[in-house]
């Protein structure tokens, strides 16, 4: 069997998620049942900053954050909760939103240009390194 190109994976991905432009997730900013999450490593906030008023999730923690029943779960997931994932450029969270999803999360959403997208077109960014713990030795 043959390994199937990722791109070509997420691209599938993508004709089953909901797909935010950047102008579509500035329309839902603020709404009170929103979770916005950064599912980038930490060092991509740190080095980058990140969208305002999102949480961190990292992608590899994901599904056991979001999870109830797992001694990992962030009560920020909750169910009714519409949830809008983002990577850097729309890859991981394409295919966090669809994980999500099948567990059983109903209102999930990526925005498709990511946070590389969120940036190019001149939004605020957070400085996560004035804040953060996490720092990057330069060598």
């Amino acid at each position: 069997m043959a390994i199937k190109k990722i791109f070509a994976v997420v691209d599938e991905v993508k004709r089953h998620v909901e797909n935010l432009s950047v102008d579509d997730l500035k329309a839902e900013l603020g709404a009170p049942n929103l979770l916005l999450a950064d599912i980038r490593e930490i060092q991509e906030r740190v080095d980058l900053g990140t969208i305002p008023g999102s949480k961190h999730a990292p992608r590899g923690m994901l599904e056991f954050w979001a999870d109830p029943q797992s001694p990992y779960y962030r009560d920020w997931f909750e169910e009714d909760k519409r949830i809008v994932l983002f990577c850097a450029g729309g890859g991981r969270s394409a295919l966090a939103a669809k994980a999500l999803m099948d567990m059983g999360f109903a209102n999930v959403a990526h925005l498709e240009p990511g946070f590389t997208g969120w940036q190019q077109a001149g939004e605020t960014i957070e400085d996560v390194s004035a804040t953060s713990r996490w720092v990057r030795r330069r060598a």
